[in-house]
């Protein structure tokens, strides 16, 4: 009997230890629970932490395309306007005092071809010419020399402004370095935005102005850094060193493309100018057999289907090998 009641106690004892053994005690299963929880805790905030980095980015990446957008439209608005026209090809007149020299010199051209040719229509074309066309085609190269001009000397500025923040000298006084030191146009826009600043406005407002003036993509890239640094701080001098190189990188981009399509350009310069050319040579050398196409009316009918079909094909080669950079 008290063999019997030994090999229950001992069994009783041996099946305990090994579901101590095997289940573990209650005071190691809280900790281990404890640990648990601490490691699951731990996975859920470097999760949080990925995910508010992501929404970050996401954030300043959704700014930099509204901003984009925005002086999209801004550009296309610029572009429309005849003021605007002016102002980007530094003229100081007024659109008054534009329609006043086209009207003038289409009157004075239409008057000299008409006293020369005793033709109402020809005089009508070139006084129609003069008047529109040709204001509009100098309008349209000044300001395209002013902005190529601007757009080289920018990354200079840019460089001035990050030695200038590097050497310890605020932001205003390296803009006034660069309107006091650098080539024109550049230094008058600088001057008038620090004039703008000089007044009260915020400096977005001024860029923005800046970007009236000159709609270029260095200028619309030179207000999204400043832009972006001012609402949630950094390293401006990096920033626009930075942008600084990716400007100069552009720069060198738009030179090889322009050397890469100079062959294209080149043809079809000759290729537009071969009919006129060979119609001048034929006129000169045996001008007989080119009369009928200014005395006879039907002669007239062809010149001008002529001219409208080698505009349209001038207007198609120019299509394709104007590079937009």
């Amino acid at each position: 009997m008290l063999g019997m009641i030994g090999f229950v106690l001992v069994a009783f004892l041996v099946l305990g230890g090994l579901g101590w053994a095997f289940a573990g005690s209650g005071s190691e299963g809280g900790a281990s629970a404890k640990r648990l929880a601490v490691a699951s805790g731990g996975a859920k905030l470097e999760k949080t932490k990925v995910k508010s980095a992501a929404l970050d980015q996401a954030g300043r990446r959704k700014q930099i395309l509204q901003n984009l957008k925005i002086n999209e439209q801004q550009a296309r608005k610029a572009k429309q306007t005849l003021d605007s026209r002016l102002r980007q090809a530094g003229l100081s007149i007024t659109v008054r005092t534009f329609w006043i020299i086209c009207g003038g010199l289409g009157f004075t051209l239409a008057l000299v071809a008409f006293v020369m040719m005793h033709n109402p229509l020809i005089a009508l074309g070139v006084g129609f010419a003069s008047g529109l066309g040709l204001p509009r085609w100098v309008l349209g190269f000044l300001t395209k020399g002013r902005i190529k001009k601007f757009t080289e000397e920018f990354p200079n500025a840019t460089d001035v402004i990050v030695r200038g923040i590097k050497s310890g000298l605020p932001v205003m006084d390296c803009l006034r370095v660069i309107g006091r030191e650098s080539p024109e146009p550049l230094a008058a826009e600088f001057r008038r935005l620090v004039e703008n600043l000089g007044v009260g406005m915020s400096i977005d407002q001024a860029l923005e102005k800046m970007y009236e003036r000159m709609p270029t993509s260095e200028v619309r890239f030179f207000a999204i850094v400043l832009s972006i640094q001012q609402k949630t701080g950094g390293n401006l001098a990096e920033a626009l060193s930075n942008l600084s190189g990716v400007l100069r990188a552009r720069k060198l981009m738009r030179e090889k493309i322009k050397a890469m399509s100079g062959e294209a350009v080149a043809s079809a310069c000759i290729i537009g100018s071969l009919p006129p050319g060979i119609m001048a040579l034929v006129y000169f050398t045996t001008p007989a057999y080119m009369m009928p196409l200014f005395e006879d009316p039907r002669g007239h009918a062809m010149l001008l289907f002529g001219a409208v079909w080698m505009a349209t094909g001038i207007f198609v080669m120019r299509r394709m090998i104007n590079f937009k950079f």
